[in-house]
């Protein structure tokens, strides 16, 4: 599909001072690759957007979960999870195509969740219950912050690096970090067991969190750091959360139905509900906001999403259950 540069550059232009650094800005000219993870062959696949073939494979560990890349697109950073007994995360250089280094994240164990901002890389630990950060100039661990809650799986970073996000799987918590002066101030807000896919709307003002366990969609206030809305989704086994770059729709991936559910952010009213695969995983949204990509690891492909009809238009095979997916800009 070709990209519509007007709505793509539109799309780049709603992100406010709070845009997670997930988020990715794209410059005039810049071209992009999608970065796909596969936990079967322990690879990682780069591809073309545009013909949607697979370019080249990188090795990575054992256990792969998620993937990051830095803000220059020229490395990627591959998550080992190991249940929450590995302390491994991947480098890649992706203009060189070759996997070089891996860093030991210990004592901070199981990283999982990634976020590549304020030219740091963060990632969660769950076995330590845990949020760290990783330098990659000076090629160390260089901050960390315990959260106290139970299973700390996914995390969203602002650009400046002043707010931290994070999901607590086991907890059914949202953690919310302030930078305030040297220290750090945490919001633990409750929301339901199994919470884990969420993101933050482009102005920065909500976050949307999904829970595994009752289908259920919470809107966190980020000002007042408390729920304002829950939305009985019905998203029963909810994977992932993702907001467009617009603003306008909220998608959910569900691992135990395999639908791709699709919200109205304004209206927080249901629009859809489409099968992408027998279960669906990791989610990314095209920057022109045209696509969605959808990770189905039972089914063995990527399932590419029309945002405009709603449809499953057509698979990519980047290796067996595939998951974690990202952009590297060039």
């Amino acid at each position: 599909m070709k990209m519509n540069t007007g709505l793509y550059m539109m799309a780049l232009c709603l992100a406010g001072s709070l845009t997670v650094a997930t988020d990715i800005q794209a410059q005039t000219g810049q071209s992009r690759k999608l970065l796909a993870l596969s936990k079967a062959d322990h690879t990682l696949a780069v591809v073309d957007p545009v013909s949607l073939k697979v370019l080249a494979k990188m090795p990575v560990g054992a256990d792969p979960h998620e993937v990051i890349a830095s803000t220059d697109g020229k490395m990627a950073y591959v998550s080992n999870t190991g249940g929450g007994r590995f302390h491994v995360m991947n480098v890649i250089d992706l203009v060189a195509q070759k996997t070089i280094d891996s860093i030991d994240t210990a004592p901070l164990m199981g990283p999982h969740g990634l976020a590549f901002a304020d030219g740091k890389l963060w990632f969660t630990a769950e076995g330590s219950k845990a949020v760290g950060r990783y330098d990659p100039v000076l090629k160390k661990v260089d901050w960390a912050m315990g959260t106290g809650q139970n299973r700390t799986h996914m995390v969203e970073v602002t650009k400046d690096g002043q707010h931290v996000y994070t999901t607590n799987v086991d907890g059914g918590t949202v953690s919310l970090f302030n930078k305030v002066n040297m220290d750090w101030a945490q919001t633990v807000v409750s929301t339901a067991k199994g919470v884990e896919g969420f993101d933050i709307t482009p102005d920065g003002k909500e976050i949307w969190a999904v829970a595994a366990e009752n289908g259920s969609i919470y809107i966190i206030d980020t000002a007042s750091k408390a729920v304002i809305k829950t939305l009985d989704a019905k998203a029963v086994g909810a994977n992932r959360l993702r907001i467009t770059y617009d603003g306008k729709l909220a998608l959910i991936t569900s691992l135990r139905t395999g639908e791709l559910v699709i919200y109205d952010v304004k209206t927080r009213k249901e629009l859809k509900r489409l099968k992408a695969g027998t279960g669906a995983a990791g989610l990314l949204i095209d920057l022109d906001n045209t696509r969605a990509f959808v990770a189905c690891s039972p089914d063995n492909y990527v399932a590419v999403v029309n945002l405009k009809t709603l449809e499953v238009i057509t698979h990519i095979d980047v290796g067996g259950k595939p998951d974690g997916l990202a952009w590297a800009l060039e």
